[in-house]
């Protein structure tokens, strides 16, 4: 294919080599490129429902963000007046920003919809429930959120989690295990 390329002759795209990259071949595909996740949330939380909520970002914030620099670590959501809001999440000032930086810890709007507000509002005001960030990507080129609507799970639970965790990958390598010997490796 190469060779048939010369300077200046016509080859239709599809027909064109693939060419690496990030953000461009995600936003082809809608894929995820994913920024910043808690996993801590996961650990600490039942999680009942999960939903997709766009970001209200400034210039410096998407371009670190694209950097892959952020954390969710203490982050939470919460509904102030038919609006969501994002808390805490910590989006590091740009290394290249200048008087336009923004704050690191600033509260973020989420972009939901009016039903899914509603819904959260309701459900989060419910005891023991409460609204937490998942992930931070980048979906089709913009910045968007994974929250999910969870119930703090006590001690026990989490142990539980971890136990059953533990024995489905004791599970998993006893079954590897086992076709490897019967294939005869």
């Amino acid at each position: 294919m190469t060779s048939t390329m010369s300077k200046g002759m016509y080859v239709p795209k599809e027909s064109q080599p693939k060419q690496g990259g990030g953000a461009k071949a995600n936003a082809k595909d809608g894929k995820r490129k994913i920024v910043a996740q808690n996993k801590k949330a996961r650990h600490d939380y039942a999680i009942i429902d999960v939903y997709e909520a766009g970001l209200v970002l400034t210039g410096t914030e998407v371009k670190s963000l694209r950097q892959g620099r952020a954390s969710l670590a203490d982050g939470f959501v919460q509904i102030d007046g038919n609006e969501a809001w994002l808390h805490n999440a910590h989006i590091p000032e740009y290394s290249q920003g200048s008087w336009t930086n923004h704050s690191a810890r600033r509260k973020r709007k989420l972009l939901l919809h009016r039903e899914e507000i509603d819904k959260l509002a309701v459900k989060s005001e419910e005891t023991g429930h409460t609204i937490v960030p998942l992930v931070l990507y980048f979906k089709d080129g913009r910045a968007k959120a994974e929250i999910a609507l969870a119930r703090g799970k006590k001690e026990y639970d989490k142990r539980q989690t971890l136990r059953e965790k533990q024995d489905r990958r004791e599970s998993d390598r006893a079954i590897a295990a086992a076709k490897r010997r019967q294939r005869g490796e």
